[in-house]
């Protein structure tokens, strides 16, 4: 079974009675919508029978946190990413999506579609329409309008029960705990004023460090008394009293803490305290000061840390945005987020030949819709910085299987932004690497001509690399490999050192060697590649010479030595999260295993190599040398074992966990 589930915040209290009927409506509806407002419970919840009742209903749970977007722009690359769907394909990226999902029992989670109703609507109705064994389970503040959504309206916790139950859990978390009956008493009542609300309660338990709970009663009673009656034409007294709990959570932080809240709220995908320290620091907040504010907010419940990431809650981030606004600091720390998510991008382009790559791989996944949001921003304020790093992402972007939103900003810069001409040829390159990796060779062809029209202009010797590079990537996926040679030794003569453009243009010089036949010179340049990016502690360029090291030990009948450059290429690339490259990795160790007679291993790689086909939206997509070498080592592999033994094995390895099995065949 396939799942991603969000990490759990204590553990779950109360709600047997909805757990019970969301689960049982999830297996009778299409779609539910889990209703109520901010702070009451509904991520959680949806969490919770996500995790226990998924597995025993579906093949397939997939959760998209939909609080990350600012806008719809991407909300269906956003979907497909939860969907483990790094999409390849040129088409409709939602037509991809549903050959993802189509023909298994899915369950597929929306998680905060309030600020994108209408979207999500069209989304998921499209979706449905399409998958008939899918099932939708959405969290929103109002319902998407949709025919057939089933809407769980989800309350509070009762008030004498389950409310006190949370309150004195978190407590206990704090080092609080309750003897006496009078305080029970106590909390009792603070849960009435805090109407049952968990997240007024969490924040309220985290206060219980600085005063006992009956001192929380009695300040509670005086602040929340006289809004009982509910106040004509505004919100209701249940929004009242969460709006009430933050803000008293936001009255008792320290003047330093409140600053560092509202600053904080500008973050999208939980920001690592290094990214928090670059973006907050400022006036009152010297490194010291914030650090301590840091401490003081988690602390108070108000952020969670987390392996150096902090997660916000919704809520206590809209209001911290609020305060941004009242503090007259909208504009001046988005400007500062999008300049640290700037140079984060320029930083890991700069590193990626180096021993730095995998971690920079890992680093820009890790912060992928802060990096989004940055480039919203630039669009909207600075163009060219936009354009600037959208070039420095857009290679990082294409090899992480994120084409559609590479696609997305490189086209939204290329329309803005005509200069200078240096940007304008990364611009064009990273895209036309995008289109070529999509199938679309024509369009990357053209590219590779502007790319290259705009390096003369700038008179740059690398960009005309690059350039030279993805004309070479385009002749070699159409089988022209002589072609492709040319242009490779073209760019390369009169190189010295090794640069990531000349390391990329010999990588096309080896591919075009073993393509056109000349396996010893192509042996020859391999290892010498190989050589170099070990050296450097570089990952993506070493995979594809391991890759090619693999085909010409086939070509050779170096059984073995194929089986062991198959595993090293997948090494590297399970370091760098490259779908599209454990594909073929796993292919070429299904036929090196083949060559092997070791049948039944050979089936279970090329079951697992379907699987992560499947997550990039293709199909089984190489240089066109790897096609015969697929069709014989399969035909070889069902000679060896049979084929109903061969069918058995392939069909297990595409229901397990590809990773899990990635694993067993790498420890070998």
């Amino acid at each position: 079974m396939e799942s991603w589930m969000p990490p759990e915040n204590g553990p779950f209290i109360g709600r047997e009675q909805d757990i019970e009927e969301l689960a049982s409506r999830l297996g009778e509806q299409r779609l539910v919508t889990l209703v109520g407002m901010g702070g009451i419970g509904k991520s959680r919840l949806a969490a919770q029978v996500a995790g226990e009742a998924g597995p025993k209903l579906f093949a397939s749970v997939y959760w998209a946190p939909l609080w990350s977007l600012a806008n719809a722009s991407l909300l269906t690359s956003l979907v497909a990413d939860a969907c483990g769907l790094a999409d390849h394909s040129p088409g409709d990226p939602v037509d991809a999506l549903v050959a993802r999902i189509r023909g298994h029992r899915t369950l597929l989670v929306l998680d905060s579609c309030e600020h994108l109703v209408g979207d999500c609507a069209a989304l998921v109705e499209a979706l449905l329409a399409r998958c008939p064994e899918l099932v939708v389970l959405t969290t929103s503040r109002e319902p998407l309008g949709t025919a057939d959504e089933f809407l769980l309206h989800l309350a509070p916790l009762p008030i004498d029960s389950e409310a006190v139950e949370l309150l004195a859990a978190r407590a206990a978390d704090v080092g609080v705990r309750w003897n006496r009956p009078e305080d029970f008493v106590a909390a009792a009542e603070v849960c009435r004023w805090l109407e049952g609300v968990p997240l007024a309660l969490v924040l309220a338990a985290a206060q219980l460090r600085e005063r006992p709970v009956r001192t929380m009663a009695r300040l509670l009673r005086g602040r929340l008394a006289l809004a009982e009656a509910p106040e004509s034409g505004v919100q209701p007294a249940r929004h009242r009293v969460l709006r009430t709990a933050i803000g008293w959570s936001h009255e008792l932080c320290e003047p330093h803490e409140r600053l560092l809240w509202a600053r904080l709220s500008v973050f999208r995908s939980g920001a690592t305290v290094d990214d928090v320290v670059r973006v907050c620091r400022g006036g009152p907040l010297t490194d010291t000061v914030l650090a301590e504010a840091l401490d003081g907010l988690a602390r108070k419940s108000v952020v969670a840390l987390s392996d150096d990431r902090l997660h916000v809650f919704d809520t206590v981030r809209e209001y911290g945005a609020l305060w941004l606004a009242e503090l007259g600091e909208t504009r001046t720390i988005a400007d500062r987020h999008a300049a640290r998510f700037h140079e984060l991008a320029l930083k890991a382009e700069e590193s990626w030949w180096g021993p730095e790559q995998a971690r920079e791989y890992a680093r820009l996944a890790g912060c992928h819709h802060d990096l989004c949001s940055a480039l919203e921003h630039l669009l909207a304020t600075a163009p060219e910085k936009a354009a600037e790093m959208a070039g420095a992402l857009g290679f990082f972007w294409a090899c992480s299987g994120h084409l559609h939103e590479a696609s997305h900003y490189l086209e939204e810069c290329m329309q803005l932004v005509g200069e200078p001409a240096a940007v304008m040829a990364k611009l064009c390159w990273a895209l036309g690497v995008v289109r070529c990796l999509r199938g679309e060779h024509d369009t990357a062809a053209r590219l590779a001509g502007r790319a290259d029209e705009e390096a003369v202009r700038a008179s740059d010797a690398a960009l005309l690399m690059d350039a030279a590079y993805l004309r070479g990537l385009v002749m070699l996926l159409r089988g022209n490999p002589l072609d492709a040679l040319a242009v490779a030794e073209r760019a390369l003569a009169g190189a010295t050192g090794v640069t990531p453009a000349v390391a990329r243009c010999r990588l096309v010089q080896v591919f075009a060697l073993t393509a056109s036949g000349s396996l010893e010179g192509a042996r020859a340049e391999a290892e010498a590649l190989r050589h170099d990016s070990t050296r450097a502690g570089e990952h993506w360029t070493r995979a594809y010479t391991e890759y090619q090291l693999a085909v010409i030990a086939l070509y050779e009948e170096r059984t073995a030595d194929a089986v062991a450059h198959s595993r090293a290429m997948l090494r590297d690339k399970r370091l760098i999260g490259d779908a599209f490259g454990l594909g073929l990795g796993l292919d070429l160790l299904a036929v090196s295993l083949a060559a092997r007679e070791r049948g039944e291993e050979a089936a279970v790689a090329y079951g697992t190599g379907q699987l992560f086909w499947e997550m990039v939206g293709h199909p089984q997509r190489g240089t066109p040398e790897l096609h015969p070498l697929r069709e014989g080592a399969e035909r070889s592999a069902r000679q060896q074992i049979g084929n109903e033994a061969y069918d058995h094995a392939y069909g297990l390895a595409t229901l397990a966990d590809p990773f899990a099995s990635l694993e067993v065949m790498l420890a070998d």
